[in-house]
């Protein structure tokens, strides 16, 4: 039988661990939604023993900028005789574009975090080259039920901020599950989960308040938007992250290749659930 342990069953990994459920998988983790402690070492090294595949979502301590599974578990991962091995790492380690395209091939280390970025270079080194298992899979912004802009629009939340030129990706959370499904079978690497249209954040929001039949909310600078500092920190970058070598090697095909078709399902899901 496959074995699932995860490190961080928060939202995404809770997403893909239902998925995988659904078709006989056994799933294990640390986090919120786990039934393992982290702390707890024995537990731990007695599911990453008869894990057939093992995945971390944990990111960097913010504030020791370590990789808190690398430093507790590093040896037991590589001991461990799972054939796949994953981490779930950011397309932020690209740091500003300008806009520009990136690929897998970028530079990275260039941005705001460069602890995500030693993260993500440490678990590609995991295993030897040669014997690697490790598929570093860096995703944009995610959304999908219960975290997207429709919420942001109907909390009050939302904002749209006068940035010409400004552009970011994005991916649902189907999505991202349905890429680390691709990759269990797919050559190690690293690879970018992001659908196909990158965009402003503004035309997102407007599409959700259609989809709601609610107004827009009104153009904003940054100075007059307040917002917090992990907010400001994206907007100081500005990239179109591309996705054609997940698809072209992993074969991964997009449930939602824009943000429309995306906000349009997570709608019809939460009225479908209303009636």
């Amino acid at each position: 039988m496959s074995r699932l342990f995860i490190f961080g069953m928060g939202y995404t990994a809770s997403i893909l661990a239902q998925r995988l459920r659904a078709h006989g998988w056994q799933v294990q983790g640390t986090g919120r939604a786990g039934d393992t402690d982290f702390v707890d070492s024995a537990a731990v090294h007695a599911a990453l023993a008869g894990a057939s595949h093992i995945l971390s979502s944990v990111p960097p301590d913010r504030a020791s900028g370590a990789d808190p599974v690398l430093a507790a578990y590093a040896d037991a991962l590589r001991a461990a005789p799972a054939r796949w091995i994953g981490y779930l790492s950011s397309t932020g380690v690209y740091g500003d574009a300008r806009g520009a395209w990136v690929d897998e091939g970028a530079i990275v280390g260039t941005g705001r975090r460069n602890a995500r970025t030693q993260a993500d270079l440490d678990w590609q080194a995991l295993d030897p080259p040669l014997d690697s298992r490790v598929h570093v899979l860096r995703l944009p912004g995610i959304y999908g039920p219960g975290r997207s802009a429709l919420d942001r629009v109907r909390d009050g939340g939302a904002k749209r901020i006068a940035m010409p030129g400004q552009v970011f990706s994005r991916v649902h959370v189907d999505d991202i599950a349905g890429g680390v499904i691709a990759s269990f079978a797919g050559p190690v690497g690293v690879y970018n989960l992001a659908d196909d249209l990158p965009c402003s954040q503004n035309l997102v929001i407007e599409a959700a308040c259609r989809l709601l039949d609610m107004p827009p909310p009104p153009l904003q600078t940054l100075e007059e938007a307040k917002l917090s500092p992990m907010a400001l920190g994206f907007y100081a970058e500005n990239r179109r992250v591309a996705n054609g070598k997940a698809k072209r090697l992993l074969g991964w095909e997009l449930r939602y290749p824009d943000y429309e078709a995306g906000l349009a399902r997570i709608l019809a899901m939460e009225r479908q659930h209303q009636a």
